[in-house]
C-alpha cells in the first residue's frame, strides 16, 4: 500500500480514496492498461482518458466546504470546467526537513484546519498546482502540433492553437503532459477577471453523499480485522484508577480484552485525557455492554473540591486585587481621575463544550514496522507525532488518513483520541477502531476557558472615551502546554491588539491565571468568543447610558478608517474602515432605526476575527413572561475575494447559529472535581424550530481571502444580548443567557 510518506506523483495514479475521504486501496495497473490509465500531473491533479479531472483535496473538511473551495481554486487556473471535476480526500504527506531534524509538508502547505487559514494558506499554492498543470498539458499540445506554446490556450478542459483553431481535449494530452519536466519558476496566474470559478456560487460538492448517507465519516472507517474499543475514563479530573473488576466484563460474548491506559501526571502535557479501562471487542455493541459490567474504584485526584461556584469566587477575590499588566498604553489611572463619567461592569462566560455532531474516533493499526491512522483530525500532523512517541516510530512509516469530520469547532486540533487508538492497538497487536458515546465526548472535552471580565472607562464631557480597561480572572487554554510559560498564560486569554486598542489613547489589559482542573482548548475563534461578547456589551451600555445610538457611537470609533498594526493571528493590520463598512451594510440591510412594537429589540455587534470582519443585527421579541424569540439575524462579512459565496453564506448562517446557541442554553458545570453535563438533556443546544433566518450579506472585494469558519461566530453573543436589552431593559452580563428573561419578569411583578 502507498503510504503518505512514500507517496511519488506516480504512486498517486495507484491510489484510489473513496470521494467522501474512505480508506486508500492499492491497484496496480496492468501494463497493457498503462495507456489508458489516468495520468497524474502534480500533486493535486489526475486526468482520465475521457477528460474526467480529480483534483486533491488538501485539507480535512469538518463542514467549513474546504473540500469545494479549495478544489476550486486548482480548476480555476487548470481551465476545467467544474462539472468534469471529481474531489478525492489526500492522505497527511511530509518530507523529512534535509536541513535539520523535523519534516515539512510534502505538498507545500500544510494540512491542518484550525484558525481559519484553510483557503487563506492556500490561496497561492493552489492556484500554482493548477497552473503548472495547464502549463504542462499547453506544452504537450505544442509539441504535439510543433507549435510555440505562447500560440495556444486554454478553453474549459481544452488546449486551443489559437490561429489554426485546432483543438486537442485535456484527456488526449494528459499522459504526455505528466511525463513532461515542469518548466523552472511559477507559471503565470489568470487575471482575476477572467475567474469563471473563483467567485461562482458553487454546491457544496459532498452534499449529494451527505444527503443519502454516503459520505465516509470517521465512523464509516474500516481496517482489516479491525476490533472495536470503548474506554471508562476517570471522571475526576487527573483521578485514576484505585481497582477494577473485569470479570463480568470479559464474560460478555465478544469482548476480547480489558486494557489500561494511563493519563498523564497531573500538571503534566496532555498525551491522552484521562486514565481508563479499555474495553476491547468483536463490535461496538460488546464493547459498550462490556464497559457497563466493569466495576471500577477511580482515585478523584487534587481537584476532588472544585466546584463551578467556588472558582468563581476565586476569580471575584482575584479580581479584587493587581494582576499582571500585559499593555498599558497612556496613563489609564490619570486619565480615569479626570472622566467626566466613568462606566464599569463585569461580564461571566462559563466552560462550555465543542459537542460535535460526530463524538470522538479513531482506527489506528500499529505494527512493529508501520502504524496506520485513520479518523477525523482537523490536525493530521498532531496525529503524526503523537503516535510517533507513543510507538517511537519514524513518522515517515506512519500513515494518517483523514476522513470527513462530523464538526470540529477547535476539538479536533488535539489528537488525544488518536493517541488512545494507537494505545490500544499497540497493546492488543491488531487494528482498533476507538469509539467515544455522547457521554464521553462532554465529559472528557477541552473545554472553552471560563472566566471573570472587568471592564472599565472614562469618558470626557463631549462623551468620548479617554481611558479604556480590561482585566480578566480566567483559566487559559495554555494550561499544560509545554512550551508556554507561566508568565505567559495570558496570550489565549487577551489578544492585546483587539478593538478598542489603539483607538483609546489610555488602554490597560491586565490578566489573572486561575488554578482549575478542567482541560482546556480552543473552542471556535478562541478568546474572540468571550471579549466581544464583553466589549461589544460594554459599549453598548455606554452609548445607551450617553443617550447615543450604539451605531453611530460604534463608528465614532472606527471612522476615519484607519490601518491598524495587529500583532496576532488574523495580523499583520487590522482596518478600521473595513469593520466601519460591514456596520454599516449590516445596518442597512437590517432596518435599524425602524420602530418596532413593545416587547421587541435590535442589537448590534462587531469584530475583527482572524482577518475576517464581521457585523450583525439581531432582531428579538420578549413576552410579558420572559419568553424569547430571536426574529432575525442579519449579518455583513468581508473576507476579501469569496471563493465560494455560497460556502460563505453557510459559514455565516452555521457560525451565527452556534453563537446564538451557546449564548443561551449551554454551560459545563463542575462539582466535586468532576463535569456534571452528560448529555443533550442537560448540555441544550438550539433546536431547528428556535433558529432565526439568517440574512448574509457579502462585502465585494478584490483583497486576497481570509477563512470565515471563525470569524461569524463572536459577534452574535453581543448582539442578541444588546437587542434584549433594547426590549426589555435588562443587561445580560453573564452567559449562558438562560431564565435571565423569566426571573427579571418574575421579579418585575412581585
Amino acid at each position: 500500500m502507498a503510504t503518505a510518506a512514500a507517496l511519488t506523483r506516480r504512486d498517486f495514479l495507484r491510489v484510489s480514496l473513496a470521494a467522501g475521504g474512505g480508506l486508500m486501496v492499492a491497484h496496480v495497473l496492468p501494463a497493457a492498461e498503462a495507456a489508458a490509465a489516468p495520468a497524474q500531473i502534480g500533486w493535486f491533479v489526475r486526468i482520465d482518458p475521457d477528460g474526467r479531472v480529480t483534483i486533491g483535496a488538501l485539507n480535512p473538511d469538518m463542514g467549513q466546504g474546504v473540500r469545494t473551495s479549495l478544489p476550486m481554486l486548482v480548476a480555476e487556473e487548470l481551465d476545467i470546467d467544474w462539472r468534469s471535476v471529481r474531489v478525492e480526500q489526500m492522505p497527511l504527506g511530509i518530507v523529512r526537513d534535509p536541513k535539520g531534524p523535523g519534516y515539512l509538508p510534502k505538498f507545500g502547505v500544510g494540512q491542518g484546519a484550525g484558525g481559519s487559514t484553510s483557503v487563506s494558506e492556500s490561496w497561492r499554492p493552489l492556484r500554482l498546482a493548477g497552473a503548472r498543470a495547464r502549463q504542462q498539458l499547453v506544452a504537450a499540445a505544442a509539441e504535439r502540433w510543433n507549435v510555440a506554446a505562447t500560440d495556444c490556450t486554454t478553453e474549459a478542459g481544452w488546449v486551443v492553437h489559437e490561429s489554426s483553431r485546432r483543438r486537442l481535449a485535456y484527456g488526449e494530452l494528459a499522459q504526455r503532459a505528466a511525463e513532461m519536466t515542469p518548466l523552472e519558476g511559477d507559471p503565470p496566474l489568470k487575471d482575476p477577471s477572467r475567474y469563471r470559478i473563483i467567485g461562482t456560487p458553487i454546491a457544496n460538492i459532498d452534499a449529494p453523499d451527505i444527503a443519502m448517507g454516503k459520505a465516509q465519516f470517521g465512523l464509516d472507517a474500516r481496517l482489516p480485522g479491525m476490533l472495536r474499543a470503548l474506554i471508562a475514563r476517570c471522571p475526576y479530573f487527573d483521578g485514576g484508577i484505585e481497582s477494577y473488576d473485569a470479570t463480568e466484563t470479559l464474560a460478555v460474548p465478544g469482548v476480547r480484552k480489558v486494557v489500561r491506559i494511563e493519563g498523564p501526571q497531573p500538571g503534566m502535557p496532555y498525551t491522552i485525557l484521562a486514565t481508563g479501562l479499555a474495553v476491547v471487542a468483536d463490535t461496538t455493541w460488546a464493547a459498550l455492554k462490556g464497559r457497563q459490567r466493569l466495576k471500577v474504584n477511580w482515585t478523584k485526584g487534587p481537584f476532588a473540591d472544585e466546584t463551578t461556584a467556588g472558582f468563581e469566587a476565586q476569580c471575584r477575590a482575584a479580581l479584587q486585587k493587581s494582576g499582571q499588566v500585559v499593555r498599558n498604553d497612556g496613563d489609564f489611572d490619570a486619565a480615569l481621575r479626570t472622566a467626566a463619567r466613568v462606566f464599569e461592569g463585569q461580564y461571566w462566560l462559563p466552560y462550555v463544550s465543542h459537542a460535535p455532531m460526530e463524538p470522538q474516533n479513531c482506527v489506528a493499526s500499529v505494527r512493529p514496522d508501520r502504524c496506520e491512522i485513520v479518523g477525523p483530525m482537523q490536525m493530521p500532523g498532531g496525529a503524526s507525532r503523537i503516535a510517533s512517541r507513543l510507538t517511537g516510530l519514524d513518522r515517515l512509516d506512519i500513515d494518517v488518513r483523514m476522513t470527513r469530520l462530523g464538526g470540529g469547532f477547535g476539538r479536533r486540533l488535539s489528537a488525544d483520541y488518536a493517541a488512545e487508538a494507537v494505545l490500544v492497538s499497540k497493546a492488543i497487536g491488531a487494528p482498533v477502531q476507538v469509539v467515544w458515546s455522547r457521554e464521553d465526548d462532554l465529559q472528557h472535552d477541552f473545554y472553552r476557558p471560563a472566566g471573570l471580565h472587568h471592564l472599565r472607562a472614562g469618558i470626557d464631557a463631549d462623551g468620548k472615551i479617554i481611558a479604556w480597561t480590561q482585566r480578566l480572572a480566567s483559566a487559559s487554554k495554555y494550561y499544560r502546554r509545554e512550551d508556554v510559560k507561566p508568565e505567559d498564560q495570558w496570550t489565549a486569554e487577551l489578544y492585546p491588539d483587539d478593538f478598542p486598542a489603539l483607538l483609546v489613547p489610555n488602554y490597560r489589559l491586565e490578566y489573572h491565571s486561575m488554578v482549575s482542573g478542567a482541560p482546556r482548548g480552543s473552542w471556535r475563534a478562541p478568546a474572540h468568543t468571550a471579549n466581544a461578547f464583553v466589549i461589544q456589551s460594554f459599549l453598548d451600555e455606554i452609548a445607551h447610558a450617553l443617550g447615543r445610538d450604539p451605531v453611530e457611537y460604534r463608528l465614532g470609533l472606527l471612522q476615519p478608517g484607519r490601518v491598524l498594526k495587529y500583532d496576532g493571528h488574523g495580523g499583520p493590520t487590522f482596518d478600521t474602515g473595513r469593520l466601519a463598512r460591514v456596520l454599516q451594510l449590516a445596518v442597512e440591510k437590517s432596518g435599524w432605526g425602524k420602530p418596532l412594537p413593545r416587547g421587541r429589540g435590535r442589537g448590534v455587534a462587531a469584530h475583527f476575527t482572524f482577518g475576517g470582519y464581521v457585523a450583525q443585527v439581531v432582531e428579538v421579541e420578549v413576552s410579558n413572561a420572559g419568553g424569547l424569540r430571536i426574529l432575525k439575524v442579519t449579518g455583513a462579512i468581508d473576507c476579501g475575494r469569496a471563493v465560494n459565496p455560497l460556502g460563505v453564506q453557510a459559514q455565516m448562517q452555521g457560525g451565527i447559529i452556534d453563537g446564538l446557541s451557546h449564548a443561551l442554553y449551554p454551560q459545563i458545570t463542575v462539582a466535586g472535581g468532576r463535569v456534571e453535563q452528560s448529555n443533550f438533556n442537560n448540555y441544550p443546544l438550539m433546536r431547528i424550530a428556535d433558529a432565526p433566518p439568517v440574512d448574509v450579506h457579502i462585502v465585494r472585494s478584490e483583497l486576497d481571502p481570509v477563512g470565515v469558519g471563525e470569524p461569524p461566530t463572536p459577534p452574535a453573543a453581543p448582539a442578541l444580548a444588546n437587542a434584549i436589552f433594547a426590549a426589555t431593559g435588562l443587561r445580560i452580563r453573564r452567559l449562558p443567557i438562560g431564565e435571565q428573561l423569566a426571573e427579571h419578569f418574575a421579579r418585575a411583578k412581585a
